[in-house]
């Protein structure tokens, strides 16, 4: 089911994206070890339990209309323990799911990341920007354009421990970032240093500085965060979080889900199998599709917590697990009802 699922998956995108690997001049390699071999990690792992959920539906419907399970009911044996192998399966499953997620797929996404970046994606551009970063300092600038890696009318402000006066500002007309370093180039600038009696101003056509900061953290797409892994990605928040952004929930919701996600394989499961361990008039068939209900139900309860922790604040760790509480629920319901 995954080879086929990722197989039409794969020949989708490629018929949207086709003409800009062309244009582009991708190189065949690239587009396949680069590109499709972590667009399947990543999209096949991110749907793994939903797949696993329908995989279960299908064996155990075939089970139950092939008339195989009554006699393990007629030997006595009790419903936990024709669950046990599911959920050895579903263990193993989740285990190697928690392993990508938090280990194996961020340097798969990066690679995959820097080739979008390469050869299909538009550039980033940037206005009205406006941050503060540690060490009390405040950045602003009008615009930034990735294809020269330059700032326009770039401002900084170094307030005192307080917070109350500024005691250092600095703007100049456009600044650059030396690419992996902390090091900046400032052109027409001035510098003003404020506090009776020492305040003195400096003009200049080029100053050659050092800040606490990086293009890459003003300059970063929305995904950036599905290249970290757990360590990276739990710096990288509590940094946008003292820099007051308002993506922090966005990166929570993706370092909560990358553990979430794989639990929803045990309640799935449970689901899955309790919902088609009865032969049913219609055959397989109704099982899939009360299946493929069940699972567009669940997606469309993870967008409505997603949404809500992005726009009205409910906390992106209860968020992403509300979820699973709510069809856990449904599937203990489920697993009472199949024991009868």
């Amino acid at each position: 089911m995954l080879g086929i699922i990722m197989l039409l998956a794969m020949v989708f995108d490629l018929s949207a994206r086709l003409s800009e690997f062309i244009a582009n001049k991708a190189p065949f390699s690239a587009i396949i070890l680069d590109y499709y071999l972590n667009f399947v990690l990543y999209f096949g792992n991110m749907f793994s339990s939903m797949i696993i959920f329908v995989s279960v539906i299908w064996f155990t419907a075939k089970l139950a209309q092939d008339t195989e399970i009554i006699p393990m009911w007629n030997s006595g044996k009790p419903f936990h323990r024709f669950l046990r192998p599911y959920f050895i399966a579903a263990t193993l499953l989740m285990l190697i799911s928690l392993i990508m997620n938090h280990f194996v797929l961020p340097n798969a996404n990066n690679t995959r990341i820097n080739f979008e970046e390469k050869y299909y994606r538009e550039s980033i551009s940037i206005n009205d920007y406006h941050a503060e970063y540690p060490g009390h300092q405040v950045v602003y600038f009008s615009n930034f354009y990735a294809e020269n890696q330059q700032i326009n009318d770039f401002v900084l402000e170094q307030w005192d421990e307080k917070k109350e006066h500024v005691v250092d500002f600095i703007k100049a007309r456009t600044a650059k970032n030396i690419s992996g370093t902390n090091k900046w180039i400032l052109t027409d600038y001035y510098e003003r240093f404020e506090g009776s009696p020492n305040d003195k101003l400096i003009h200049g056509s080029k100053k050659d500085t050092v800040f606490n900061f990086r293009i890459e953290e003003m300059a970063q797409r929305d995904n950036v965060a599905e290249s970290m892994n757990y360590n990276e990605l739990k710096r990288f928040i509590e940094r946008e979080r003292l820099k007051g952004s308002s993506n922090v929930p966005m990166y929570e919701i993706e370092l909560y889900q990358r553990t979430s996600y794989p639990f929803a394989a045990y309640i799935l499961t449970l689901i899955g199998v309790s919902v088609s361990s009865r032969k049913k008039r219609g055959g397989v068939g109704v099982n899939i599709a009360l299946g493929l209900g069940i699972i567009f139900i669940y997606i469309f309860a993870m967008k409505v917590t997603t949404v809500a922790a992005l726009k009205i604040g409910f906390p992106a760790s209860i968020a992403v697990w509300v979820p699973n509480m709510i069809f856990g629920c449904i599937a203990y319901i489920l697993y009472r009802f199949a024991q009868k």
